[in-house]
This record gives C-alpha cells, sequence and structure tokens, in this order.
C-alpha cells in the first residue's frame, strides 16, 4: 500500500498531547508549532480520523519547496502530477495562510495555487474552457512560512471536535476535542472516579466515558476522505466495525452536576447521542452543596468567569464556593480551567501547576491541584 507523509493539526499547547496519541497509536513523530507528522497507508489515515481525541484535522502532504515569488509557486504547484489526486469534476478548494514570508497577500497565494492546478488538470484532461467543479470535494491547503510552501490535502474534512453526538444551543460550550486534551493532561484513563461539579453541556463527563470505555471518538462521523475517488472504500466500514469490538464496560464512576436543570437536559441528550447516557450520573446541584463519597479520583471542571465586571463578582464567588466545599477533598487531584489570572487567590490556595493553554482565541490557564495521597 502507498505511504503518505501525513501530518496532524492541533490547538496551541497541544502538540505534546497529539503527538503522544499518535505514539501510542503506533506512529513514529516529528512535532513542530502546531503540526505532529507521521507517515501512513490509507489505513493510518483511517486509524488517526476514527481514533485520534485532540487533533483537529489529518492531511496528507503532497509537497514542501522554497516560494519566493510567484513564477516559483505557480512552476513547482503546476509540476505536480494533478490528474492522479483529483478526478476531471473534482471541487477542490483552496485554503491559503502566509506567514513571514516574502509571498505575504494569502488571497493571491490562494488564487496562483488555484490556477497552476486548473492549467495542469485542463492539459491533463485534454479540457478547453473550465472545470465543472460539480464533483467530491478534495480540500486542499497552502501553507507559506519564512517562505517554505507546503502542498496539502485535507483527508478529515470537518475538524474532529465535531464528533457528531453535540446538539446545538447557546453560549459556547467546550469544544470536544479541548475537553478531551484537558482529560490527557491530567492522569484519567478510566479506573478511577471522575467529577465535573459544573458540567455544563457534558463535554467533559462524555469525553471522559468515550475514553474509559474505550471508544474512539469517530465513531459517528464521515470524513473528506470517504468521498476520494483513488481511496480504497472497503477500509472505513471494516475498521469501525473494529473499533466498535474495542468498546469495554466502565471502570468507575462519573458525576456530573450543574446547579441549571435545562443545561442538564442538553448534557443528558448529548450523553444519549454518544452512547454513554447510562454510564454518567447527572445531578443538579449547586458547588455550594456539593458533597460526594468517591474517593481518590480526578475533579475537573470549566468554571464560569466574569467578562462583565457583574459576573466577575459572582464568578469571584463561585471560585470562593469551590475552594470551601471542593478543596476538601484532598484524595482528589483537581483541574481547573478559567481566564481569571486571580482564580488561585480566590480559590485560597496555589496550584500544584499552572498551564498556559487557548481555548480558541481566549488566553486561559489550566490550574492543577495534584492530590495528597
Amino acid at each position: 500500500m502507498e505511504k503518505y507523509q501525513l501530518y496532524t493539526t492541533m490547538g496551541a499547547g497541544f502538540e505534546s498531547v497529539v503527538a503522544k496519541e499518535l505514539q501510542n497509536l503506533g506512529y513514529k513523530t516529528q512535532t513542530e508549532n502546531g503540526r505532529v507528522f507521521f507517515e501512513g497507508t490509507q489505513e493510518d489515515i483511517v486509524k488517526t480520523n476514527l481514533w485520534l481525541r485532540t487533533a483537529d484535522r489529518v492531511k496528507i502532504l503532497l509537497k514542501e519547496f522554497k516560494a519566493l515569488d510567484f513564477d516559483t509557486l505557480y512552476n513547482e504547484v503546476y509540476d505536480m502530477d494533478w490528474a492522479k489526486l483529483l478526478p476531471v469534476d473534482a471541487k477542490f478548494p483552496v485554503q491559503g495562510r502566509a506567514v513571514k514570508s516574502k509571498l505575504h497577500s494569502e488571497p493571491d497565494v490562494q488564487s496562483i495555487v488555484k490556477k497552476a492546478i486548473v492549467d495542469k488538470m485542463m492539459d491533463q484532461y485534454h479540457r478547453r474552457g473550465f472545470l465543472p467543479e460539480t464533483g467530491s470535494e478534495y480540500p486542499l491547503d497552502v501553507h507559506i512560512y519564512k517562505d517554505k510552501a507546503r502542498i496539502s490535502l485535507d483527508t478529515t474534512g470537518e475538524s474532529l471536535f465535531k464528533r457528531g453526538y453535540r446538539v446545538e444551543h447557546g453560549g459556547a460550550p467546550m469544544k470536544e476535542n479541548f475537553a478531551a486534551g484537558l482529560l490527557k493532561l491530567t492522569p484519567y484513563n478510566g479506573t478511577h472516579p471522575l467529577i465535573d461539579p459544573m458540567t455544563g453541556s457534558g463535554t467533559l463527563a462524555i469525553e471522559a466515558a468515550l475514553i474509559a470505555k474505550n471508544i474512539a471518538p469517530g465513531t459517528w462521523r464521515k470524513f473528506a476522505f470517504d468521498n476520494f475517488d483513488w481511496f480504497d472504500k472497503s477500509i472505513h466500514p471494516r475498521m469501525l466495525e473494529e473499533a466498535k469490538a474495542q468498546v469495554k464496560p466502565l471502570e468507575a464512576p462519573i458525576w456530573a452536576s450543574d446547579i441549571d436543570q435545562s443545561v442538564l437536559e442538553f448534557a443528558k441528550l448529548n450523553a444519549h447521542n454518544a452512547g454513554v447516557l447510562q454510564d454518567i450520573r447527572f445531578k443538579q446541584v449547586a458547588v455550594k452543596d456539593f458533597t460526594t463519597d468517591l474517593e481518590n479520583g480526578i475533579i475537573i471542571a470549566n468554571p464560569p468567569y466574569g467578562k462583565r465586571l457583574k459576573d466577575k463578582k459572582s464568578a469571584e464567588e463561585l471560585y470562593e464556593q469551590m475552594g470551601e466545599v471542593l478543596g476538601k477533598y484532598t484524595d482528589f487531584s483537581q483541574y481547573y480551567l478559567t481566564a481569571d489570572p486571580n482564580f488561585e487567590k480566590y480559590f485560597g490556595k496555589k496550584a500544584t501547576k499552572k498551564r498556559k493553554l487557548f481555548n480558541g482565541n481566549l488566553r486561559v490557564d489550566f490550574y492543577q491541584y495534584w492530590a495528597n495521597r
């Protein structure tokens, strides 16, 4: 089977987490900012799309070259064998990024790459006029960094965080792969209890259940490669069945609570769609009233933080309640994500470790309080 140079993209700060995931799946990796590289066949493209919990996308690196001017960019792209990759009716949107490079105009970079591909395909397919672009989509990507251009094909389609189990509703819930990334920054593996006392739409608890039960996060969705005409159509259904056969029962309890019953209903629906409703104990309870008889587990939460002045005060009061109520469970390792730089002050305790992350464009800190065991 043909081997491809592959790479995954991910949110800032999660490179090492994705690299570890890939290594655990059996791949040798190389890491740079925002990307982890590995090699693989079509089977590996399916496997990584199906199983990676913390990445955004899996791409095929088609070509890499130095591009200091538009002529070079055009010629290098034109020289590629596009008919091998794209059928005559292929729809091939080209996305472009240029950073710290001589060719800094992204619209121009995109249109030159697109023109080079069109010209080459017209020659290869002996066409005149235009290409129909009415067929399957092949999402292409040109990225120029410090004058080094990379041309890639996205095998994923919609980002891997779109698992397919979440019902859309108001607010900005945490992305699924971000939640999985936070869990991977803790020792959680499903053998100890996990509690999310501010669960919102349930994403952290659901991702924890998927990890604990060894459920592939790509179980419910299709990928861009499903529509590539040269891709072996038998691999995805076979590997999906193999993945389903690896699901195991839950070992330790997962609790998810929230003060808001209407939000909990969404969380339950999401858990039902992910097939883990019966594995999570949902309960309406405010943090100040929270109690548990569970021991030696993990508490993880994304508490609200006040963007407006009025909300800021109530967020600070909540952090104080968290310190008073949750802080006493010293046999639990505790992990809290917030954009409030004064979190430790109100929680009443300095974190064992603090990690800077970006939730979308928002700078946040992941405060880690390790258990006294």
